[in-house]
């Protein structure tokens, strides 16, 4: 849905045609899929079965209407998934990983599959170990995993929401123009709008910038290593973490540009 959207309704023109970037972000996702597949032995919804029937987690402990407890269930798992994008740019280890993703040198639906297989497992421990913690219904754990797969293919998307809509969808969910901010090569923007599902962290914790100081068809996508376009195959793609200097993109290597 979200791809025949930015067919007919593009946000901005592309500056690397999708034929280059989508063979290898869908293969990426295809073997991320595979290895969560074959590595762990449960899904999260799994885990949280596990997890009611052996009484885990802080919901097992305190006594709320079901209903209630999704709901706080649903919320605590996106500030987590908040957290721990925060913390992937915030060690260099980490960023190296994740930089991947940001290594696209365009924007669109394919951009939200793009993760190094090693941050897909580690993002799924720590996910389960949030689930195992919480002990959360494991109707809010489906709920959940729906929710952040689709916002995170909307939010990530090539298209055109009317600026008006957009300001007031934004408080409600992460949009593409919120999202798109964050891919900017700007390293202080880079490091803003770090939510994927609900748009109220940033806000909270001071991570959140309205706009590309270039504008959203100004702005450069990408980031300042890997510019050349062989960098989009999947091959280059996946050695990425491991060469190249760390740079200037994680909290605290540089005061960020204003």
């Amino acid at each position: 849905m979200d791809t025949i959207w930015e067919l007919v309704g593009p946000r901005r023109q592309q500056a690397i045609h999708h034929r280059v970037r989508w063979p290898s972000n869908l293969g990426i996702a295809v073997l991320d899929a595979l290895l969560v597949r074959v590595i762990f032995p449960t899904t999260a919804v799994g885990l949280a079965l596990v997890a009611d029937a052996r009484g885990w987690g802080l919901f097992h402990l305190i006594a709320l209407p079901t209903w209630i407890a999704i709901v706080i269930s649903i919320i605590l798992l996106d500030l987590a998934i908040y957290l721990q994008h925060v913390l992937f740019h915030a060690v260099p280890a980490l960023w190296r990983l994740h930089r991947m993703h940001h290594a696209d040198l365009a924007f669109d639906v394919t951009t939200g599959f793009r993760f190094h297989p090693i941050e897909i497992l580690l993002s799924m421990l720590i996910k389960l170990a949030t689930i195992a913690a919480l002990g959360p219904p494991a109707i809010a754990v489906l709920v959940f995993e729906v929710l952040l797969n689709a916002t995170s293919m909307f939010n990530h998307a090539n298209v055109l929401i009317p600026p008006t809509f957009d300001h007031v969808l934004r408080w409600v969910v992460v949009t593409p123009d919120m999202h798109r901010v964050h891919h900017s090569i700007r390293s202080s923007e880079t490091n803003s709008n770090f939510g994927f599902n609900l748009p109220w962290w940033d806000r909270l914790f001071g991570t959140y910038r309205p706009q590309p100081s270039a504008g959203q068809s100004g702005m450069t996508i990408g980031i300042e290593q890997f510019r050349d376009a062989r960098e989009l195959r999947l091959d280059r793609m996946l050695i990425q973490p491991f060469h190249n200097e760390v740079g200037d993109y994680p909290f605290g290597h540089r005061q960020n540009e204003r």
